[in-house]
């Protein structure tokens, strides 16, 4: 079936300009709400006429009024297609005539100055016929075009004054100044902003090009990582294939020097166990011949059994070989390659590496949530703020009896290791500093002695804070450093694959106080010392 177009202009009630509700049909044929063209005969009922808004056709007796039954069918119809008559986009300009709900406007006025749909456009024609009024394509900004002083059409463009002024404008404050209409202002204009829309799609096109080769790039960096990682699985493979074949030959070596001292050994345990047979044999012919009363066989026998006997085989060479040495060997091989494999691989981190954070907010960007261990702190220290803060107390807490925890030195550790790259934050207080450190889970917990200290043994580094004065300690040896500031907020920084630890002062910026460069061969815990009237808290980053 084909569809027949209908205009929304069709089912507009012409007294309300706005949808028809409830339609009812007067006896002329023309179509209104029921509650419009009841009120306009209402006002009638005097004169006892009635008169239909748009034709004038008059009606008397008052017609009975009914239900227009197919136009309110269709009327619902058009409500739901929501023709683009009405104006439902907020991007639409209004008509500035219609009440009720607003219509789109088509058409705007510069004379009038306000902005018509449809069928006020034809109202305003049809008012102002003959007369000019210049009319252009809609826009919301028609009072942006008057004069706000004297509340004219903005038709001149001074030059002087780069502006868009009035008739009156010119003859008064812009007298003498460069005027010409906003037509040519805009002819020049045009041609500016044409060259500068010419340079922005060079920009564009630039850019687009831009886009296209980092997008090339990237897609070159990743086949490059792509083919760099299965270049050096394939060599590891190789390096791991090499070190199975050595192993090998090293397992090989010791089997058959075990079998060969085995079957040594054996065949001298068989030679052994046959002379101890004999041996036994002699011994008892001797002890027989001993107790005889029978001279003549005890002289006769004496020549065969005084000989001694044949000395025995040195067992003493039987096993030559150490396998000492062989697990020696293998021992400093192990250490000589874990050593080179730690060397290169902290050298390969470091030239291949992102450049080391500088800012604070580059920092952030590795902070890790650390909580203190419950199961390491000294019972003289007390825990609070969900396991951020530690406080030195004279009062012995009643922490559970535990072998991590450290019963010598008022220390605690984190309980989460740090790896990678690593970064965290603290803040302290008292009057006899503290020690901000790492340490590895291996260190010693109970005692007294330097080998559970932080920064006293190979286990541990450690910043000592005091006022104005900071040193560093590792393996019993204590550096004083040069910087004398006076920081509560200190940040740590970890970079553990390629083997630096720092230290910053935070404040507006990041003060480095300390760095080092070594190699880590365990997991890093951070731990803190601290002292009488002293506390330190984990931030939250």
């Amino acid at each position: 079936m084909a569809s027949i177009s209908v205009d929304q202009d069709q089912f507009v009630c012409s007294v309300c300009l706005d949808l028809l509700k409830d339609p009812v049909t007067v006896p002329c044929g023309h179509t209104y709400c029921m509650r419009c063209i009841t009120e306009c005969w209402d006002q009638d009922d005097q004169k006892g006429i009635y008169s239909c808004p748009q034709c004038r056709q008059t009606f008397s007796p008052r017609p009975v009024l009914g239900k227009n039954v197919v136009f309110a069918e269709m009327v619902e119809k058009l409500k739901k297609t929501k023709l683009s008559d009405v104006c439902y986009a907020s991007a639409d300009v209004e008509c500035d005539v219609c009440t009720g709900k607003k219509h789109k406007a088509i058409k705007s006025c510069l004379m009038c100055l306000n902005s018509y749909c449809r069928t006020h456009l034809e109202q305003h024609e049809t008012l102002f016929r003959g007369k000019r009024h210049n009319l252009m394509e809609v826009t919301g900004r028609l009072q942006e075009m008057i004069c706000s002083r004297h509340d004219k059409m903005m038709e001149i463009y001074c030059r002087t004054d780069q502006r868009c002024i009035c008739m009156l404008c010119m003859v008064d404050e812009h007298r003498n100044h460069d005027i010409v209409s906003t037509a040519a202002a805009r002819t020049e204009k045009q041609s500016q902003l044409g060259k500068t829309q010419k340079k922005v799609q060079q920009k564009i096109h630039q850019r687009e090009k831009d886009v296209q080769e980092l997008r090339d790039a990237v897609k070159c960096h990743k086949q490059c990582a792509q083919t760099a990682v299965e270049d050096c699985e394939m060599m590891f493979t190789e390096v791991m294939s090499f070190i199975e074949r050595r192993r090998s030959e090293v397992t090989q070596l010791i089997r058959d020097q075990e079998m060969a001292a085995v079957s040594r050994a054996e065949g001298l345990l068989e030679r052994l166990e046959q002379e101890i047979d004999d041996l036994r044999r002699r011994d008892a012919e001797l002890d027989k011949i001993l107790y005889t009363d029978d001279h003549i066989t005890f002289l006769q026998s004496f020549q065969s059994l005084s000989a001694p006997p044949e000395s025995p085989d040195d067992i003493s060479g039987t096993f030559p070989f150490s396998f000492d040495a062989v697990r020696e060997s293998v021992r400093q091989l192990r250490d000589k390659l874990q050593d080179f494999c730690t060397q290169h691989m902290r050298n390969i981190s470091v030239t291949h590496t992102i450049t080391d954070p500088r800012i604070r907010d580059d920092f952030l960007q590795y902070s890790h949530e650390l909580t203190l261990d419950l199961k390491t702190v000294h019972n003289n220290l007390s825990l609070s703020e969900k396991n951020k803060k530690i406080t030195f107390t004279d009062i012995l807490q009643q922490y559970p009896d535990h072998p991590d925890r450290f019963d010598g030195w008022y220390q605690v550790l984190c309980s989460e290791s740090v790896c990678g790259r690593c970064y965290w934050e603290i803040e302290w207080t008292g009057d006899n500093g503290v020690y901000i450190s790492v340490s590895y889970k291996s260190i010693r917990r109970k005692g007294a002695g330097r080998e559970c200290l932080f920064g006293y043994n190979d286990q541990s580094w450690s910043l000592y804070c005091c006022d104005y004065s900071y040193s560093f300690i590792h393996n019993k040896i204590k550096t004083n450093l040069p910087v004398k500031l006076r920081s509560d907020r200190i940040g740590v920084y970890v970079d553990e694959r390629a083997g630096f630890l720092s230290f910053y002062s935070v404040c507006d910026t990041m003060t480095l106080i300390h760095r080092i460069n070594t190699t880590f061969t365990q997991p890093l815990y951070p731990g803190f010392r601290v002292h009488l009237r002293s506390s330190v808290k984990l931030c939250n980053l």
